[in-house]
């Protein structure tokens, strides 16, 4: 018998992961591609053209009135499926596009951040001093590994930032013994799940094939891992991933 072919939103997660996008993107991705094949009652794309595209578009500007950067993300997600996965090639989509908002920053003073930060507590008050002294984005503070952390030179290392680039930045000298005492505690963690053969963590870029045991090693754990042991979602590894942005909305407050 024939092996039945993959589904198509499991081809797209793959095609996504072969181009090492974030774990982030993978999800908002399949997101897109899920409503617009729903909204077009479940048709196949590759029955599909420009005119559904631009429909579904229009949809999301006038009937649910969505902002200009996410209706962009829905037609970067779809033209994504039709190029990558489809290998099918889409002529100049003209949709109602949604208008594009102008914003006005809001910076906050020092002593504001500093009303903030006192209102967090436990590591979650750690992560947003060390956002807001060294100039990183949420998703970079929570993916910092041990080896990133240099206390020698006072610096951070981002791996594969926004655009994929990596970067140099610093790190705050106002955090730097707190981050310390926390790692030691981590490293306390890391040990005890040794003793429970856990302990390992996803490496990127296939590096658990060449070094079989990196990824147990301690200068590869996650700075900022979850309270529970949990699968890997993007694998089947159990392991202590990474806080997730996705559920930084629940950290605890004062």
């Amino acid at each position: 018998m024939e092996p039945r072919p993959r589904k198509l939103l499991d081809q797209l997660r793959d095609v996504i992961r072969l181009k090492h996008y974030a774990y982030r993107t993978e999800e908002t991705y399949v997101q897109w591609v899920r409503r617009f094949i729903l909204f077009h009652e479940k048709r196949h794309p590759r029955e599909m053209g420009r005119a559904e595209i631009e429909a579904f578009l229009t949809h999301l500007a006038v009937q649910e009135q969505v902002a200009a950067s996410t209706q962009n993300q829905a037609l970067n997600a779809i033209l994504f499926l039709y190029r990558a996965v489809l290998k099918l090639e889409v002529s100049e989509v003209k949709a109602i596009r949604a208008k594009r908002t102008q914003y006005l920053l809001t910076v906050l003073t020092k002593a504001e951040a500093q009303a903030v930060m006192q209102q967090i507590c436990g590591v979650q008050q750690l992560v947003v001093k060390l956002l807001y002294g060294s100039g990183l984005q949420l998703c970079e503070g929570l993916r910092l590994r041990v080896k990133d952390i240099d206390f020698a030179q006072q610096q951070i290392l981002v791996r594969d930032g926004k655009g994929s680039k990596s970067r140099v930045t610093m790190l705050p000298t106002s955090v730097s013994e707190e981050l310390c005492d926390h790692l030691v505690r981590v490293k306390r963690q890391h040990q005890e799940d040794l003793g429970q053969d856990f302990g390992a963590v996803t490496l990127p870029y296939a590096l658990d094939r060449k070094y079989p045991k990196a990824n147990r090693g301690w200068v590869w754990q996650f700075v900022f891992p979850s309270s529970q042991i949990a699968k890997d979602p993007r694998g089947e590894l159990m392991c202590r991933y990474h806080l997730h942005e996705f559920h930084w909305c629940q950290f605890r407050c004062r």
